[in-house]
């Protein structure tokens, strides 16, 4: 099955913030709560050493990610661990939730572009569930800009482009119902935008089935840093990890020695 990159309402500038921020909150606190990123620690753990830094760089933060759990983890054995969060759109409300969490998140208000991210965001950049928005050409972008700064970036995307993959989103409806209560910060417009007036769960199904279909294989992947200026200088590990039922795509660059 060949790379489809149909369009996202996520993507789109006109979707409203609130309803995107629903989205991202919705996915945040079903990867904290299933623990979905817990085979990435020793890749995260690997970055880290080999960048020389305690400080971790989210691209497309989204509402936080899986962070705040993968945090918890990733302390035990890095105590000084800062983590700092940006976004095209930033989801501030979320953002700031995330925080009281845990002293050690940062982030930024102010949109990050993760195709030109500035150069002062020192650390290892990681991006989970977002490379899939963008085209080769950005793609490569956001490779190319991390080696121009010197960075070494880890990518994470929890789903692959197969039929059973698919077949898992079209069930994402249902988890939006059953979890919407329980996510906090607590919002009405949540409530009604979920129930009442069903859009959250319907934006959800179509974003999740495109981001399937959007999602870079490793064979694509690999394609993606080979001609890349200066991508002899860096180690490139591609692979793909078992988690639960599902399997997560990485992508690992890191300056060599």
């Amino acid at each position: 099955m060949g790379r489809i990159h149909l369009f996202e309402f996520e993507d789109q500038k006109w979707f409203p913030s609130f309803l995107r921020n629903y989205g991202t909150d919705f996915l945040q606190f079903l990867s904290n709560k299933t623990k979905m990123y817990q085979p990435v620690i020793p890749i995260l753990k690997k970055g880290l050493q080999k960048n020389k830094t305690n400080q971790i760089i989210d691209l497309g933060s989204g509402g936080g990610g899986g962070l705040i759990w993968l945090n918890t983890e990733l302390k035990k054995e890095i105590p000084d661990l800062k983590i700092v969060l940006t976004d095209l759109y930033p989801n501030v409300s979320a953002f700031r939730f995330t925080k009281k969490q845990a002293d050690n998140f940062e982030f930024t208000e102010t949109p990050v572009d993760a195709r030109n991210a500035p150069s002062e965001l020192n650390g290892l950049r990681t991006q989970f569930l977002s490379l899939h928005h963008f085209q080769p050409k950005d793609a490569k972008q956001i490779l190319q800009n991390a080696i121009d700064t010197n960075s070494s970036i880890a990518i994470f995307e929890a789903q692959e482009r197969s039929v059973p993959s698919i077949i898992a989103m079209i069930f994402s409806p249902i988890s939006v119902l059953l979890t919407t209560p329980f996510i906090r910060p607590f919002k009405l417009g949540r409530i009604i935008f979920t129930y009442l007036i069903p859009i959250v769960p319907l934006f959800v199904l179509w974003d999740g089935i495109v981001s399937s279909l959007r999602t870079y294989s490793i064979k694509e992947m690999n394609a993606l840093v080979e001609d890349l200026k200066g991508t002899e200088n860096y180690d490139w590990e591609i692979n793909k990890v078992k988690s639960g039922p599902g399997v997560i795509l990485y992508l690992l660059g890191t300056k060599k020695e």
